[in-house]
């Protein structure tokens, strides 16, 4: 068998404990993704208002058409929130059942990207709520997301860096 029709296999079928978690990784990851998605329509003007509950803790409108939402690379931040995550995804996704063992970078990666993504949506959080007294809805689901993502890439990293030469 190659190593493509391994990988596939692994992946789709195997039940080991960092699989699950990797797996997890991945939901998880779609889960902001599509939260992103639904900010990035209202950014780039093909919503014209981002639904949320009427409570005066909300104001997703506000939030996400602000300087700060659009002022890296002159881009909408959603558009570079899906970009992340599909990264994310990837690292995730990236290797077989037994990476942290025949490529411990992988998960150290995926740990150090994790680790990023939880700084960057804590960071972003704040932002809002001290800029704009408000909160986005859809940001929050998606740092939730992304927070949830954090214990689930521990016992790979440790495994990962005890197979370190």
């Amino acid at each position: 068998m190659n190593d493509a029709a391994e990988l596939s296999r692994e992946l789709r079928t195997e039940s080991t404990p960092d699989l699950a978690r990797r797996r997890g990784i991945v939901a998880l990851s779609l889960v902001a993704s599509a939260s992103m998605g639904v900010i990035a329509l209202y950014q780039m003007g093909l919503l014209k208002h981002l639904p949320e509950p009427p409570l005066p803790i909300f104001d997703a409108d506000r939030v996400d058409a602000s300087e700060e939402a659009y002022k890296r690379f002159s881009t909408p931040d959603a558009i570079l929130g899906l970009g992340s995550y599909a990264a994310t995804m990837g690292l995730a996704a990236m290797g077989g059942s037994d990476r942290a063992r025949k490529a411990p970078w992988i998960p150290l990666a995926l740990a150090a990207k994790v680790g990023f993504d939880v700084a960057n949506a804590a960071r972003l959080t704040v932002v809002q709520w001290k800029q704009h007294r408000a909160f986005c809805l859809w940001c929050l689901i998606a740092a939730s997301a992304t927070f949830a993502m954090a214990p689930l890439v521990i016992r790979e990293t440790k495994n990962a860096f005890q197979a370190l030469p």
